[in-house]
């Protein structure tokens, strides 16, 4: 049988090729957007304005990637990374743009992305919900990798697009306090007679204290055990142990907590350490605010959060008076929702637990309230949606972690009569390209 193909040109030969690019804007992932051969060129690390000698390293038919070798001409609008391991660590892209270009970039990609997707022509001034540049994540997972052949640990991030692990002893973008545990706790692992049995470790920064929560693949000898006993003792810290079943063990400490300051009263509320919480606690707290400011709830109004996780909106939302009807998908967040409820003395909240992408009739919240809160994940709520004349709210509070789904589930909206009355970016990760974005819809 005759065989036909295309040679391919060689991957070393194409690597040599050097060429001076101009960026003229970014693109939705933060790197530099130029122009080579007549076709779009992607630079990760080079600004609007700069001229520099870049290396390709992957020339398609519509579009080629390179990396950045030299600037040949700077912006004013760069500045040099904080962090000793950016560029290496795939965990912070946009540490080389001043965190004011940083916010007004995420803000034209928000538009954007509207501009695209949805179908409305007119957006309303787009507010920035913004906190500390640095400092601010509460829970980051660290990766864990034991190379045997030179008997060595490494524990910190994989590399963009790897899964390379980048060892590091700090992260200028966690709390300090976890920041601090990365060395010590390194060097404490290592000594473990079950080191390559290690998963991630995962840290986090709760009011009831620093937890660091390590996953293990195999049951840890006594020994073991006693060496991190004394380990989290030393640091003064949690120690939680998650099995491959993911099971959790607390070896010291107890459940954690996180408390939302509302009118001077404070509200508390519970997590497991596999539960999801919003890694920005100071983002969290503005977004929140923002939520209740434009939901304006009263003490005679019913409103309905789905997604509703362990009732991050839902219990400062009761706090009005208003009957909250919290709705998710995953049992175990129900449960501890309700916990948190009774823990809080609510009894104007319930939670059902509902695969809120799958068939909904019959559910008995499925009724006319009158505002809705939606919080979905990446994929958004375009299904959902669909239910919306059921409900009937006159307002809803949309907050998305993914805003191109949040611009295409918006046109849906506005087919059904609502109007995109706000909109605010969520700074929730500077220093990376990330945005989250949060909408109120009125009925018209």
């Amino acid at each position: 049988m005759a065989q036909f193909f295309k040679a391919k040109p060689k991957t070393s030969v194409m690597n040599q090729q050097k060429i001076q690019v101009t960026a003229n804007t970014l693109d939705h992932l933060g790197a530099g957007v130029a122009q080579f051969n007549g076709k779009v060129l992607f630079v990760p690390g080079l600004l609007p304005g700069e001229t520099a000698d870049v290396k390709l390293t992957e020339d398609k038919k519509q579009y080629a990637r390179a990396q950045l070798l030299k600037l040949q001409q700077v912006s004013a609008d760069r500045c040099d990374p904080v962090c000793a391991y950016y560029g290496s660590c795939g965990g912070c892209d946009l540490q080389h743009l001043q965190i004011a270009e940083q916010r007004q970039y995420k803000q034209q990609v928000l538009r954007e992305l509207f501009s695209k997707f949805s179908s409305i022509n007119e957006l309303p001034p787009i507010e920035v919900l913004s906190d500390a540049p640095l400092a601010y994540r509460r829970k980051a997972r660290l990766a864990t990798w034991y190379d045997k052949a030179n008997k060595r640990f490494f524990l910190g991030f994989r590399a963009k697009e790897s899964t390379k692990v980048v060892a590091i002893t700090e992260c200028p973008v966690l709390l300090p306090a976890l920041s601090a545990l990365i060395k010590p706790l390194a060097a404490a692992l290592a000594q473990l007679q079950s080191v390559a049995n290690l998963g991630h470790v995962e840290l986090i920064a709760a009011d009831s204290g620093v937890l660091v929560v390590l996953r293990i693949t195999k049951v840890l000898s006594d020994k073991d055990r006693q060496r991190l006993l004394t380990l989290a003792e030393n640091l003064d810290c949690q120690l939680v142990l998650q099995s491959a079943e993911d099971e959790y063990e607390y070896l010291r400490g107890a459940q954690p907590f996180y408390q939302f300051t509302q009118q001077n009263s404070s509200l508390t509320l519970h997590f497991n350490p596999g539960n999801f919480i919003q890694v920005n606690g100071g983002v969290n707290r503005l977004m929140l605010a923002k939520a209740l400011e434009w939901l304006a709830p009263k003490a005679d109004e019913h409103i309905l959060d789905l997604f509703c996780g362990m009732g991050n909106f839902s219990l400062p939302l009761a706090t009005s008076g208003a009957r909250v009807t919290g709705v998710e998908g995953v049992q175990q967040l129900v449960q501890q929702a309700r916990s948190n409820a009774a823990a809080a003395g609510m009894d104007n909240c319930e939670f059902f637990c509902a695969d809120l992408n799958g068939e909904l009739s019959g559910q008995p919240w499925l009724q006319q309230v009158d505002k809705l809160l939606l919080d979905p994940s990446r994929a958004g709520a375009w299904e959902l949606l669909s239910q919306l004349p059921l409900l009937a709210p006159r307002s809803l509070v949309y907050v998305s972690c993914n805003p191109a789904n949040l611009a295409r589930d918006s046109a849906k909206l506005v087919a059904q009569g609502y109007q995109l009355s706000k909109l605010a970016l969520l700074d929730m990760f500077p220093q990376t390209h990330h945005i989250e974005a949060i909408a109120l819809f009125t009925h018209k």
